[in-house]
């Protein structure tokens, strides 16, 4: 059996004498120390080390975890910082400007040795997150593989235009795009789900293989046509999709799902969407393609009707509604169908309140008509995130109402005070201009704040060599 040395024999051996005891101490401490520091000198274990390049890292504020190894050896480190909130509106008001300043307290933690361009500009985008930095560095890649009409184009005349119109602004090329993919701090995935359904889904089917099978084969022809989509793992790529199934296509790619910026209308906690990665996108129902006629209203002295709806029957929210309010009341004015000679822009212009309830899907475009309408919104719905949260207030310039309370809507209406109403109202009329889809994108418009929320969330990565 092996022995090791005992010190107390070790010191008795060399006698008693302090002297003996310093010639032998001294020496070793000296040695000690000259190997310490040198160790300093060439160690990598400094506290600007990098995490393992086999191992994407997800921090959750002070802490991270492991969220997906990988099997090459140029994989990169991702780390998230899941502060979104760049907040336009503070509690107390629905509008004020734009934030110009710095945000230090966004940075994510674990900062690097940054020697790569790529480690340089995620330096540079750490420090920043405001709306004025975003006009001067965002660039966006789009896509260029894939075929018109079910890639690079979108509907522009229905209640999907919100999802055409974007689209087609990004393909046209003059509002934060780049042709260089090595300069884009984001990659958009041009592909329609609203024109996927058109073409490839079979009525009465309720089956969306070849929808969900078409975008796996296009992120496998990007994958292996580009190294940004396998650097990532997606974190840095995101779609646009106003249709009910856009979360659900999503889902047939894991990494589209879990990983990229899912701009969605459906924006459905209980169907997967994470505010920390996915933004909420408006809903709106363009008739004729234009917003003439829609926008603006009477003012709140000549609006007589407390509160409106009209739709049909579509989800279990809307027929809670219908049992409880249709053709009941006059102060609370519920329809299935409006009679002959009501006009549907009309009554939302003449009314003070109007009703949003979500149909089977959570998103509604009675939102966006509201606001255009200069009516307050009635949220009714059941885990929906409402779009720009991260910059709106909406609590200072809607009413948000639970399912369960629906026969209560009249009483929680009429227990909004004059003063609360005309402040409310006014409120809606200032952030109007956030949800207005100009032909050409003006700034602060709904276009503008879609790139605003894709911009936030684009800050939470961060990425490095």
């Amino acid at each position: 059996m092996r022995k090791y040395p005992n010190s107390k024999s070790l010191f008795s051996s060399l006698g008693s004498s302090p002297f003996l005891v310093l010639l032998v101490v001294l020496p070793l401490i000296v040695i000690s120390v000259f190997i310490f520091t040198s160790c300093l000198k060439t160690s990598s274990w400094s506290k600007y080390s990098m995490p393992s390049p086999l191992t994407w890292r997800v921090g959750f504020f002070d802490n991270s975890y492991t969220f997906a190894s990988l099997a090459q050896s140029e994989a990169s480190v991702v780390s998230y910082n899941t502060s979104t909130s760049n907040s336009l509106y503070p509690d107390d008001q629905a509008t004020s400007s734009l934030r110009e300043s710095s945000d230090e307290g966004a940075v994510a933690r674990g900062v690097v040795k940054r020697h790569s361009k790529l480690e340089k500009m995620e330096a540079k985008l750490a420090k920043i997150r405001s709306y004025l930095e975003m006009e001067k560095l965002f660039k966006i890649y789009v896509y260029k593989e894939g075929d018109p009409p079910m890639f690079h184009d979108g509907p522009c005349k229905s209640i999907y235009s919100s999802e055409g119109r974007f689209i087609h602004e990004l393909e046209r090329g003059k509002s934060f795009t780049t042709t260089d993919p090595d300069e884009a701090l984001v990659y958009f995935l041009p592909f329609s789900v609203v024109m996927l359904v058109q073409y490839l889904y079979v009525p009465g089917s309720h089956e969306i293989d070849a929808i969900g099978n078409t975008v796996v084969d296009y992120i496998n022809v990007i994958a292996d046509k580009y190294p940004f989509w396998n650097r990532s793992l997606g974190a840095d790529h995101f779609i646009v999709s106003c249709h009910d199934w856009g979360p659900r296509t999503s889902s047939y790619v894991p990494h589209l799902f879990n990983n990229s910026i899912r701009v969605l209308c459906n924006a459905n906690t209980s169907e997967g969407f994470n505010p920390k990665k996915d933004a909420s996108f408006p809903e709106i129902h363009l008739r004729t393609g234009e917003i003439t006629g829609l926008v603006g209203g009477p003012s709140p002295s000549r609006r007589s009707i407390l509160a409106f709806f009209a739709g049909r029957l579509h989800g279990h929210i809307r027929r809670l509604l219908l049992e409880q309010w249709k053709d009941k009341d006059q102060d609370v004015q519920v329809h299935d169908q409006l009679r002959n000679g009501m006009s549907y822009d009309s009554m939302l212009k003449n009314n003070r309140f109007c009703l949003c309830p979500s149909g089977y899907e959570v998103a509604s475009p009675r939102i966006v008509e509201a606001i255009y309408a200069e009516c307050v919104p009635v949220l009714i719905s059941d885990g929906y995130v409402p779009p720009f949260s991260d910059v709106l207030n909406w609590k200072a310039f809607s009413i948000q109402v639970q399912v369960k309370d629906i026969p209560k809507i009249k009483d929680i209406l009429m227990g909004i005070s004059q003063r609360q109403y005309l402040r409310m109202q006014r409120r809606v009329k200032q952030v109007q201009r956030h949800f207005v889809l100009n032909g050409l994108p003006k700034r602060f418009d709904e276009f503008h704040m879609t790139i605003h929320s894709i911009w936030l969330r684009r800050l939470n990565i961060r990425f490095h060599d």
